[in-house]
C-alpha cells in the first residue's frame, strides 16, 4: 500500500465527515512507510487514523463504518478495520459490533485477534451468534477470526492452547451453502488437524454424509492427513488405505536441472482388481538440505475412480524455484509416488548449483 491507498483512504475520510483530518492523516501515514511490510504497513496507517479521527471512540467508529464502503482495495479496508483492534478492546461490544459490519469491506479476521486474545470466552460467543447472519462475509468471520493457524496473524493463546475452542462455530456452518464460507471452515480444521488430528477424525466421523456442502468441507478439511496417509481420513472421503493397482513407466524428467526449470512427472497406473477404486494419487518430493538433510513435501496429483482392470496415464510439471517458505539446495531430490496413503515406487532428479 503506498501513496494511492493512502490518498483513497483520505479521501473516504474527508467525504465521510467534515471532522476527519485528511493532512493530519496523510502526514501521520506517510512518514516511514516505505520500509515497512504489508501487515506492517496496515498497523502504520491504523495508527495514522488516530489523530485524524475525532478524539471520541464512539463518534470515531461511527466515521470508520461510512468510510469502508467507499475505499477501493480489500487491503485499505484491512488498514480502517485495524484501528478497532489497536484502540477498541476498551469498548468490547461495540468493537465487536463494528468488526462484523467492517468485515464486509475488507476482512476483519486481523482485527479480531486482539479481541479473542483478551477475552476468548466473549468473542466466542459472539461469533458463534453470527454464525446466523444472512451476510456470508459476517460468518466467515466467525470461523476464520477464529482458526488456530491463521496466516499473517498473531497467535492467540487460549486457541493455541485448546485449538478446539471454536468447535461450536464450526459446528454451526458445517452444511454453509456460501463456498466463501465452506472454505474458511475447512481450513479451520485443517488448522486443528495439525495439533488434535484424532480429535479432528472423531468429530468429521459424526458429520452427515448426505449434505454435499457438508462432504466438500469435511474432504477439504482432511487434506493434510490425506497426505499424511492417515486411513481414517482416507475411509472418510470413500478410499481404502493402498489399492490394487500396478505402476508402470514412473518417471521425472529430465534427470538434471538447475533452478527455475521444469521438471516432468509421469505414470501409468494399472489396476489389479475388476472391481472400481477410488484413488487418491500424490506425490513427496524429498529437497535436499545443506549437510545431506532432506526435507519432504507432498503435492496433490490426482482423485479419481479407476475402472476395474483400467489403466491411466497421469503427467504433471512444476518448476523447481525459490520461494520465500522454501530454498532451494544442489543434491539429489527423490520423488515418490503415493496412491491411496502408501509409497508405490520413486524416483528422482539431480538440482545442479548455479
Amino acid at each position: 500500500m503506498g501513496p494511492q491507498a493512502l490518498a483513497a483512504i483520505a479521501d473516504a475520510g474527508a467525504a465521510a465527515s467534515p471532522r476527519f483530518d485528511r493532512k493530519a492523516f496523510l502526514a501521520a501515514a506517510t512518514d516511514g512507510l516505505d520500509a515497512l511490510s504489508i501487515m506492517d504497513r496496515v498497523r502504520h496507517i491504523a495508527d495514522a487514523l488516530r489523530p485524524a479521527l475525532p478524539a471520541d471512540y464512539g463518534a470515531a467508529l461511527d466515521v470508520i463504518q461510512v468510510m469502508a464502503p467507499q475505499l477501493t482495495h480489500s487491503f485499505q479496508a484491512i488498514a480502517v478495520t485495524e484501528y478497532v483492534a489497536r484502540f477498541g478492546l476498551g469498548d468490547f461490544d461495540r468493537s465487536m459490533d463494528a468488526l462484523a459490519v467492517l468485515t464486509r469491506f475488507g476482512t476483519a479476521e486481523f482485527a479480531i485477534r486482539p479481541f479473542l486474545a483478551h477475552d476468548a470466552d466473549r468473542a466466542l460467543a459472539t461469533m458463534e451468534g453470527w454464525t446466523a447472519s444472512d451476510d456470508e462475509h459476517v460468518r466467515r468471520l466467525a470461523s476464520e477470526g477464529g482458526r488456530p493457524r491463521l496466516p499473517w496473524a498473531a497467535r492467540v493463546p487460549a486457541l493455541k492452547a485448546d485449538p478446539t475452542r471454536a468447535a461450536p462455530i464450526l459446528e454451526a456452518l458445517k452444511a454453509d451453502p456460501a463456498l466463501y464460507v465452506r472454505k474458511s471452515v475447512a481450513n479451520h480444521l485443517n488448522d486443528i488437524a495439525k495439533d488434535r488430528p484424532d480429535w479432528l477424525l472423531d468429530r468429521l466421523a459424526g458429520w452427515p454424509q448426505h449434505d454435499p456442502y457438508t462432504v466438500w468441507i469435511i474432504r477439504h478439511a482432511l487434506r493434510t492427513l490425506i497426505k499424511q496417509g492417515e486411513p481414517r481420513a482416507l475411509a472418510l472421503i470413500g478410499v481404502g488405505h493402498g489399492a490394487a493397482v500396478t505402476v508402470r513407466n514412473f518417471t521425472v524428467e529430465p534427470a538434471v536441472v538447475r533452478l527455475g526449470e521444469r521438471i516432468a512427472i509421469s505414470a501409468a497406473i494399472v489396476s489389479d482388481s475388476s472391481e472400481n477404486q477410488p484413488l487418491v494419487v500424490d506425490y513427496r518430493v524429498h529437497y535436499a538440505r545443506a549437510g545431506g538433510k532432506t526435507a519432504a513435501k507432498v503435492f496433490k496429483w490426482k482423485s479419481f475412480c479407476l475402472a476395474g482392470g483400467g489403466t491411466i496415464a497421469l503427467r504433471i510439471s512444476q518448476v523447481i524455484r525459490d520461494f520465500s517458505t522454501r530454498r532451494h539446495h544442489p543434491g539429489r531430490h527423490t520423488v515418490e509416488l503415493i496412491v491411496n496413503g502408501q509409497t508405490m515406487t520413486e524416483s528422482g532428479f539431480d538440482l545442479l548449483a548455479d
